[in-house]
């Protein structure tokens, strides 16, 4: 074995070595215990002796059918496990699925079947033995591809029902984090599927390229703190109902016209403090009051300085119509919002 052999050995084994501890990391030392984190650590421990066989098959003498079987059949395990993973850190109160065996059964067939493998088939070059283990292997890969698609679209739901607008900074961290490990699980599956193809790139590259990626992720958890996190950080709140009642209000029944519409008349409105109600809007909105109100204001106005039909009203008349209850309010809100004057942005656009 040559020096860069020796080299990649020691670079693949170390990615393993360091998969394996974090691992530990999560299941013992980590004090704050969660079922997401016990999945993370399985899959970690799965994944190093996936990649324990590809190091072996790359530089070993004459390994095992049996061994490489069962090593590829850990995908059937792990491509479940990333689903429920992810659903872990985005679920409220996540428990495992009622018939979660059945998604193992692949693996369990797999793995079992492996014991079985002789090593004399191989030898002969027996056609249909080299068909049967090709399609078991295709199978394994689109498998594993399939759930590392469906652990994407997890993520993409979760992403759609909270916007970035309204997005805590722990519900940012996860789905960042999410995103990080899904990119790896791509990578590494890459890797594994060229090397397949007639050899595209050697087959050590896969063990390489897990080191990488476990590297970079165990430093983004760290830096995420996402092992303290899980599902519960997107549990709901009254403060979004809240504020899509307020929203309602002021969208919906154009409160926002009324000049004399105030924090007091809202919050009495949606049966709640002032002190609460601004603090909702502050925190959805990312605008104080005034402000949030003034948006719909500004954009009625403008569409009212737009209209053809309203060119021989007055500026006053206009900002009265849209909600406002002085003029010198009105071109204030109005060039704080766009920038120019109520009488310059209708000649612009009129004339």
């Amino acid at each position: 074995m040559g020096f860069l052999d020796i080299l990649l050995v020691i670079v693949s084994s170390a990615g393993l070595l360091h998969g394996v501890a974090f691992a530990v990391y999560l299941c013992t030392i980590k004090k704050k215990k969660s079922l997401p984190n016990y999945l993370l650590a399985l899959i970690l421990i799965l994944m190093a002796f996936r990649i324990g066989k590809s190091v072996m098959l790359n530089f070993g003498d004459d390994l095992e059918p049996a061994f490489i079987f069962a090593g590829l059949a850990f995908l059937l395990c792990i491509g479940p496990l990333l689903r429920w993973y992810v659903a872990g850190m985005t679920s409220v109160n996540f428990t495992l699925p009622k018939f979660y065996l059945l998604e193992l059964l692949p693996f369990g067939l797999v793995f079992l079947s492996s014991f079985f493998i002789d090593k004399s088939w191989f030898e002969t070059n027996n056609k249909d033995v080299i068909i049967l283990f090709g399609s078991i292997l295709i199978f394994i890969y689109l498998h594993f591809a399939f759930y590392i698609f469906l652990a994407g679209g997890i993520r993409k739901k979760i992403r759609q029902e909270f916007p970035q607008e309204v997005r805590t900074k722990s519900q940012k961290a996860i789905l960042n984090w999410l995103l990080l490990l899904i990119i790896g699980f791509v990578i590494i599956w890459i890797s594994y599927v060229l090397n397949i193809i007639e050899d595209t790139v050697p087959y050590i590259v896969g063990p390489i390229m897990y080191s990488t990626v476990v590297y970079f992720l165990s430093f983004k958890a760290f830096q995420l703190k996402i092992t303290d996190l899980n599902g519960n950080s997107f549990k709901r709140n009254n403060n979004m109902e809240l504020f899509n009642q307020i929203s309602k209000h002021i969208e919906e029944d154009q409160l926002f016209l009324e000049p004399n519409v105030s924090l007091s008349s809202l919050s009495k409105l949606v049966n709640t403090s002032t002190q609460k109600t601004s603090e909702v809007i502050n925190q959805y909105a990312k605008q104080n009051f005034n402000d949030f109100i003034n948006q719909y204001r500004i954009q009625e106005a403008k569409q009212l300085l737009l209209d053809e039909s309203n060119k021989d009203f007055t500026i006053s008349s206009i900002a009265f119509d849209a909600g406002f209850s002085s003029l010198s309010s009105f071109n204030s809100a109005f060039k704080k919002f766009e920038g120019i004057t109520p009488s310059a942005f209708r000649k612009k656009h009129i004339g």
